[in-house]
């Protein structure tokens, strides 16, 4: 967790998180927590876990406990260091959630993009929500982000 947390604090300058955080996402849903490595090395990660269409949890909190139906999973977040990058892991991670959804008999990934990294997350199935509601829990993740859902029901 230590190289997680590195790699974090190294992204993710605005949006710092506790070492906890991720701890407790990994302890409710470790399916959902993978580290991306290469020749040994951890260059990247993805935390998600189940949770409610709609309903963003805040930056830097504890989850509590996961919702008994969820409707989403909720993909918290994923970085893969810049000089790694071009390779499609954020795409490979998103199909290995996708596949964990489904398991749960799920349909839809939820995720808040930042750093104007939406038209990235587009290629991936997620479309922009626009809401007023969560317009106000989004102002903790930054001035560009965007709550973006993939629906695969259909």
């Amino acid at each position: 967790m230590e190289t997680v947390n590195q790699i974090a604090d190294k992204i993710h300058t605005g949006l710092p998180e506790r070492p906890e955080i991720f701890a407790d996402k990994l302890a409710h849903c470790p399916e959902g927590c993978l580290t991306l490595e290469l020749n040994g090395e951890i260059v990247g990660y993805g935390f998600s876990h189940p949770w409610l269409l709609n309903e963003i949890p805040p930056l830097d909190t504890f989850l509590g406990v996961l919702p008994k139906n969820p409707s989403c999973v909720y993909v918290h977040d994923v970085v893969v260091l810049p000089s790694k990058r071009g390779y499609g892991s954020a795409g490979q991670y998103i199909d290995v959630m996708k596949t964990l959804a489904k398991r749960l008999s799920i349909s839809a990934l939820a995720l808040v993009s930042v750093y104007d990294t939406h038209p990235m997350w587009g290629k991936y199935g997620f479309k922009v929500v626009a809401s007023t509601a969560l317009a106000q829990k989004l102002k903790s993740y930054g001035d560009t982000a965007r709550y973006m859902v993939s629906d695969f029901s259909r």
